[in-house]
């Protein structure tokens, strides 16, 4: 199959087409497929949000592994997946991403920040990521994340309610009131053993850290390995009290 990949740098966003869905409508529609999906199979949360939003509807990727992307490329043969290539990630995650461009039917667009690692040095000093982690995934996720996103209404995640308690009450579909977005999470329910049968189960790409103990896997200035018994997310920001990027806050 040939490679599906997609490197963007994006500029200013485009303004809205007339017709589309306003927040409003879309917070209604997240209300009640939320309260009709609670429950259902992840295939089928995934189904609904490929019919109900077509090419309007992608899935984003850290491509720790790619399990969403394959569970939507089921249904939605073709569906782009955003990967946000921040120029810190560590080359074990970016062959996952190579891997799912090459060998899944979806598009993946890989979403830069505005400016290189180098640039950003230059601007605000270097290691910017070790002294106001906050401001360096603004720049090289949050930003990058919200301009792809105005080619779309909706867009799912892989966010489970079981990875972490700022994430034990994550709706299967939801809205993100900041972004104005329909937020699809079609494996909120699962466990780290559903997961696991699942990759099992398709030979899914899984990023290779998993097997050196990290448990969670971001940029590698921010990531370490965990201990045994450690919140799965303990090695992100590890010398801060920070636990999320922002681009799920």
């Amino acid at each position: 199959m040939a490679t599906n990949l997609n490197l963007v740098s994006l500029g200013a966003p485009t303004p809205a087409e007339p017709g589309r869905r306003t927040p409003a409508e879309l917070r209604a529609l997240a209300e009640e497929a939320n309260r009709e999906l609670e429950g259902a199979p992840a295939q089928e949360i995934a189904r609904w949000a490929a019919q109900e939003f077509g090419e309007r509807f992608c899935v984003t990727s850290s491509m720790a592994d790619a399990v969403v992307a394959h569970l939507v490329s089921r249904v939605a043969p073709g569906v782009d997946v955003i990967f946000l290539d921040t120029g810190l990630h560590f080359p074990e995650t970016l062959k996952v991403r190579d891997t799912v461009a090459r060998t899944l039917p979806v598009n993946v667009r890989s979403i830069r920040p505005r400016q290189t690692v180098g640039q950003q040095d230059g601007e605000y000093g270097p290691r910017l990521f070790s002294r106001a982690p906050d401001q360096c995934c603004t720049l090289r996720k949050v930003e990058p994340l919200e301009r792809v996103l105005v080619d779309y209404d909706a867009w799912a995640t892989g966010l489970r309610r079981d990875e972490s308690p700022t994430r034990a009450n994550t709706p299967v579909v939801g809205f993100d009131a900041r972004r104005g977005k329909v937020k699809v999470n079609p494996i909120a329910a699962w466990t780290q053993a559903d997961v696991d049968a699942y990759i099992a189960r398709w030979n899914i790409p899984v990023n290779e850290l998993f097997r050196q103990g990290y448990t969670s896997i971001g940029c590698w200035p921010c990531t370490r390995r965990t201990k045994a018994g450690e919140d799965p997310r303990a090695g992100r920001w590890a010398m801060f009290e920070k636990t999320e990027c922002g681009l799920h806050v």
